[in-house]
């Protein structure tokens, strides 16, 4: 098998198990795999940096951008209270950081948002055995702040 045929059918296996995962995800690890993936291209946006990939460090940045911008958008603003609003705002303050981390090639605005990314993280899988406890999960995800998709 040629190395065009291994990493086409690898591509193939990555892309049908990630969507494999999503379709049976609840909503509360669905904002998990996106928390995943965004702290997995931040690290490799960092390394970019290091490297001198610009073009390939813009693209995983943008990339980051817009999944902060999912995590914000699936918070549920009318019943998450303050909790939502502190997490609106700081996931737009890391949109604002990583857009400077691209301009300014900044590793350290990037490492200042994994560091932020991965203390939501943690809490959020903290939390993930009580949410899943709750009979009804749309309900549960609503009272810690996140609109079930």
């Amino acid at each position: 098998m040629s190395s065009f045929a291994r990493k086409s059918s690898l591509a193939a296996y990555q892309s049908v198990s990630v969507h494999g995962s999503v379709a049976d995800a609840d909503p509360h690890r669905l904002v998990q795999m996106l928390m995943d993936a965004c702290a997995e291209r931040l690290m490799s946006a960092r390394g970019c940096i290091e490297r001198g990939e610009t073009v390939r460090k813009a693209r995983l940045l943008h990339s980051c951008v817009t999944l902060v911008a999912e995590l914000r958008g699936s918070l549920n603003m009318s019943e998450g209270g303050p909790l939502a609003q502190n997490l609106s705002s700081l996931y737009e303050y890391m949109a604002r950081q990583l857009l400077l981390a691209n301009v300014d090639n900044d590793a350290g605005k990037i490492a200042e948002v994994l560091g932020l990314l991965n203390e939501i993280r943690g809490a959020w899988i903290a939390i993930g055995p009580e949410v899943r406890k709750v009979a009804n999960l749309p309900q549960a995800t609503a009272a810690v702040g996140v609109a079930a998709r």
